[in-house]
Parts: C-alpha cells; structure tokens; sequence
C-alpha cells in the first residue's frame, strides 16, 4: 500500500530550534530546556498557527523519552488512560477543550512526576485551564508570525513544491492566512495544486474564495455560522440550528462559545415566552463543562432544539432597550424621594423615603404608587406579548396597571 503524502504543513515541520521561525523571544529559554537533562511541563499559550505543536513536538523529540500527541477534542479519558501505558511526554492539543473534571485527572500524574505534560491553547489559560493544573505548569506564550516571517515560511512552501511562485502572488496568500502559519502553507499547497502551470496573481485571486470557503473560527465564518444558528432558533427552525451547530463544532470551534450564544439566544428571543430556556441553556454550559468533548455535543444539541422548539418572545430584550433609548435621550432623572433610603438624619429631613408605601402591608401584596422619576411618570418600555407563558405571565400585571396586552 502506498503511503499517504503527509500535508504540506507537516512535512516542513522543523525538526531543529534553528529552522524555527518566529518567537525569538523564546527561543534562549528553549535551547536551554533543550540542552537540560530534564523537560518541564509546559503550557504554549497562542494564536493558531504561531508553532505552539511545533515547540512542543521538537521539546519532545529532544528529551528522548516515549511520547505520544493527541488532540483533546479526539480523545476521553478512557481513551487518554489506554493510550498513557507507557508514555513518559503527551503533547495534548487544545487543552481548553478539555473540561475541569478531565483537566483534574493530570493533576496526580504531574504531582508524582509519572508524566510530563506539552499542551497547548489558543485561550487565555487564565479562564479556560483551571488554577490547579495551572499551578503545575509553566506557561510560554507565543506571538503571532509576522509578515516578513509568514513571507519567509511561503518561499519554503513554494520551493517545495513544482511550481514557481511570484512574490505577488505568495504577499497575496499571507494576507489571506490571517496570520496562521498553518493555513499559509495549506493555501500555497492548494495554489499549486489547482494551478495548472505556475501560479498568476489574478487567477489565484479569483480562486481564493473557493479556496477559503472553509469554517475558520478566528476568520469571518466564525461569526457567519454563529449567526446563521441563532438565526435559525430564532425562526424555529431545528434542522438548520442543528445543521450550523455541527458546522461549528466539527470546525473546532470552542464549544463554551456555542454555550454562551445559546444562553444568550434563550434570553433574547424566547424570554417570557418560555422562561424555562434560560434554565436549560445555563445547564447545557455547566453539563459541557463537565463532560467535555466529544460528548459535550449531546447537552449542546438537546438544547438547541428545545430553543428551537420554543415560543419565542423577545420582549424583555425590546424593554431593555427601550429604557436605555431614553436615557440616551434625556439623561438619567433623579430617584424620587419616597423611594431613597434615609441612613442619616439630615437625609430624612430632606424627605427621603417619606409617604414610601410597603407593598407587603396590603392585602395582595401591592399598593398604588409612582416608581419612575416625575419627568416620566406613565413611560412605557416593557410591551408583553401575547406568547406563550409570558402571556399568563404578565396578566397579573396588565390588570393592576389597566395595560392591554399585545397581539404579537
């Protein structure tokens, strides 16, 4: 059988601390790890594409121990305790994937010195890597390539290959990467391989939207999919919120971000319509944070499609923004008197809290009085709508202020 042509990416991994480009900022500290009898464990903390891998696979291979990399989306602990037997170095990739519960389980093997731990984030670890294992590893973080150096990495690329690249076309693919050196070299393969002879500027240009039609959770499709899956819950639709929710995560995309949409979407679009939302979204966060990937999928599909699946009413959203409008307007207006609370004497000889009426010292627990500031007393900013258990909600309310309820 033939073997597989590694992508262009790996094959000019560097195997030697010279040949590496960028992070000069480390790289002293790097020999001298690399020139020491003992490898410490580390935590590489950068943008994609800075070399985080890269450092930690050239740590590896110097320390001439056993080693094993995996990537923390692919692997559970049970797959992580079978895979260990014998392994004294892990690179583990995106470790901020790995939720607090499975971040524990290296806390007894680095403690004992059984393992040394290479991991890498693109997440402030500050956050995403809890204070425990954080407290065992020291922490390099890397710059982003700059563009002379992300020049430099697409001339190696191109030499490699058998096509003759212009500096035009090659400045062209820097500024498309975004400053990941990874999809830099994946787009100079890709440019060689469609391009029949070499490469010209204007037709590598009309190809580089083919080309970059790819989930990139640092580029714009990060944001488009996002968008189109609250969208999608928004209009009810299950099949598209779950077809964009799968987008994201199979892109690697940081699924606690999908947590954080989808909190937001329960509170925002379904509101009072279905106050449970809210309660199930926050559970989805908690319950992926526990579980981890790649089962964290599961809690993050059941509540898309319970928000999908419920009525929507984005009322208390509108109320919010209808009272920041008028403060944005007009200024915000002094608290009434009744309503301050008089901690001194000389605040009480001002008035205040004076003719304050208790609602709980009537018999339904509430009491006629003004709550806005006089200059706009019977301002409205909350419209109920008839949704829904805003609807049963809210009615209580309409009754005692005599409000009609929306036909929305």
């Amino acid at each position: 059988m033939t073997k597989p042509i590694a992508p262009l990416p790996e094959r000019l991994r560097p195997d030697d601390i010279d040949l590496f480009l960028g992070q000069e900022h480390l790289k002293e500290r790097l020999k001298g790890i690399i020139t020491s009898d003992s490898l410490p464990s580390l935590l590489f903390y950068g943008p994609p594409g800075c070399g985080k891998s890269t450092l930690a696979l050239l740590l590896a291979k110097s320390s001439k121990k056993k080693y094993l990399r995996i990537s923390a989306p692919e692997a559970g602990l049970q797959v992580l305790r079978r895979s260990l037997k014998g392994i004294e170095v892990l690179i583990l990739d995106e470790i901020h994937r790995f939720s607090k519960a499975q971040q524990d389980f290296f806390l007894p093997l680095l403690e004992s010195g059984e393992l040394i731990l290479l991991a890498t984030t693109t997440e402030n670890p500050s956050f995403s890597v809890t204070r425990q294992l954080l407290s065992r590893l020291h922490v390099l973080r890397l710059l982003p390539l700059t563009p002379p150096q992300l020049l430099q990495l697409a001339r190696r690329g191109a030499d490699s290959t058998k096509k003759r690249f212009s500096e035009d076309v090659l400045s062209l693919l820097v500024s498309a990467a975004h400053g990941d050196a990874r999809t830099l070299l994946n787009l100079v393969e890709y440019t060689a391989m469609v391009s029949e002879g070499d490469p010209e500027l204007e037709a590598v240009q009309k190809s580089l939207p083919e080309i970059l039609a790819r989930h990139d959770k640092d580029g714009d499709s990060h944001y488009e999919y996002a968008s189109a899956l609250i969208k999608s819950i928004r209009g009810s639709d299950v099949d598209a919120a779950l077809y964009y929710t799968a987008c994201l995560l199979e892109g690697g995309e940081d699924p606690r971000f999908i947590c954080r949409r989808l909190i937001l979407s329960a509170s925002e679009d379904i509101g009072l319509a279905d106050p449970r939302a809210l309660e199930i979204a926050v559970a989805c966060q908690q319950a992926v944070e526990f579980v981890g990937m790649p089962e964290g999928f599961i809690p993050i599909a059941e509540t898309v499609v319970y928000l999908s699946l419920a009525r929507k009413s984005n009322s208390a959203y509108a109320a919010y923004i209808n009272a920041l409008r008028e403060i944005k307007i007009n200024g915000t207006a002094p608290v009434p008197a009744h309503l301050r609370n008089a901690s001194t004497r000389l605040q009480k000889e001002w008035g205040y809290g004076k003719d304050y009426l208790y609602p709980h010292s009537y018999p339904e627990g509430w009491v006629k009085q003004d709550y806005l500031p006089s200059e706009i007393i019977g301002k409205r900013f909350y419209m109920p709508k008839n949704k829904g258990e805003e609807s049963r909600l809210s009615a209580w309310w309409k009754k005692l202020y005599n409000i009609p309820m929306a036909d929305n």
